[in-house]
């Protein structure tokens, strides 16, 4: 890959961390943003430079040294939740990627790669074969809107080369996020909706970075437009619940419930939390419900044919890469602490 510097905000995350240190293994030069002064003080241990910046906040060049040889940006920085306060949402989602894109309009970068999600499409009902021009529902949550509106704000940039992808369902290691939630919700009996029937496409963290590098990469033809990243296997629910509890040595039980009174009830639960103070995530959200209720899958083929990108990497080949690796880092852990 040639290519100048790439400016990768939410370098301290999962996916921009991972990103980060694909394309230093590549040689291109990367300056990583992160917030989290742990994380960002681990890149720069790594020997990646660092910009410690506020995204909500506007960007210019004279914030970092390295800010004026950016060439392209891979936009990762996000907050993604279920559940939260909408000015929350508005800071990390919408106002940081219009600070953001306003600086790449200013620096004249070639290429805008904007990282999305498939919830800007989710609905409560099965959908699949999801793809990237079908109308957007209503959304279900605070994330989703917001993500809504940032791409509507990348695409309008035109003169930056911007293209947006949609990874489905994150894991790997160092996933803080979707692997671990499940395990978390495993403690209890987890719920068995309308038979077992949900089902849906998970995307190794490996993939998604090669999704990402062929975006970086690709010609004019990709410029202003969605892609769909996924994993390409469509499975149970159920199976992915269960595998994933068994590697981790928990046994997954499950309870069948009815999804009515259920999503009332996780309704209720939400909009108690509203009304606390600090309103915290509740136990149960509509949104995580409907994530064991629904079959849902995306379209990867436009990815495939225009990006000349396709998932190399299998639910079970992901969940051994996910696992062995966390299995070495507690080890290195141990070893150091001795």
């Amino acid at each position: 890959m040639s290519m100048g510097r790439v400016l990768v905000t939410g370098a301290s995350g999962f996916l921009g961390g991972h990103l980060t240190a694909r394309l230093a293994v590549a040689g291109v030069p990367v300056l990583a943003q992160g917030r989290d002064a742990g994380r960002c003080a681990a890149l720069e241990a790594a020997g990646h430079a660092v910009a410690r910046l506020d995204l909500s906040r506007p960007l210019d060049a004279s914030l970092h040294p390295l800010l004026g040889s950016v060439e392209a940006i891979v936009h990762c920085a996000a907050l993604s939740a279920p559940f939260g306060r909408l000015a929350e949402f508005e800071a990390a989602n919408v106002t940081a990627t219009r600070n953001v894109l306003a600086f790449a309009r200013r620096q004249g970068v070639r290429r805008f790669v904007h990282i999305s999600s498939p919830s800007v499409g989710f609905a409560f009902r099965d959908q699949l074969g999801v793809t990237e021009d079908m109308p957007a529902p209503d959304p279900v949550n605070h994330y989703a809107r917001t993500k809504q509106r940032a791409e509507k704000l990348v695409l309008a940039a035109s003169d930056i080369g911007p293209i947006i992808l949609r990874p489905r369902g994150i894991y790997g290691a160092g996933d803080q996020a979707l692997l671990p939630r499940l395990l978390q919700a495993a403690r209890r009996p987890l719920p068995l909706f309308r038979g077992g029937r949900a089902c849906i496409d998970l995307t190794h963290v490996d993939d998604v970075v090669d999704a990402v590098l062929a975006a970086l990469g690709t010609g004019k033809a990709a410029e202003g437009q969605v892609f769909n990243v996924s994993g390409g296997e469509v499975l149970p629910v159920r199976r992915i619940a269960e595998q994933a509890c068994a590697r981790a040595g928990v046994k997954a039980r499950w309870r069948k419930m009815p999804l009515g009174p259920a999503m009332l009830a996780a309704g209720i639960m939400e909009a108690v939390a509203l009304r606390l103070p600090g309103r915290p995530e509740p136990r149960v959200t509509r949104y995580g419900l409907g994530l064991f209720a629904y079959a849902q899958s995306l379209d990867i083929g436009k990815a495939r044919s225009i990006l000349s990108w396709t998932p190399k990497v299998s639910f079970d080949e992901g969940l051994d890469r996910t696992f062995a690796e966390a299995g070495r880092a507690m080890t290195a852990r141990r070893g150091g602490a001795a």
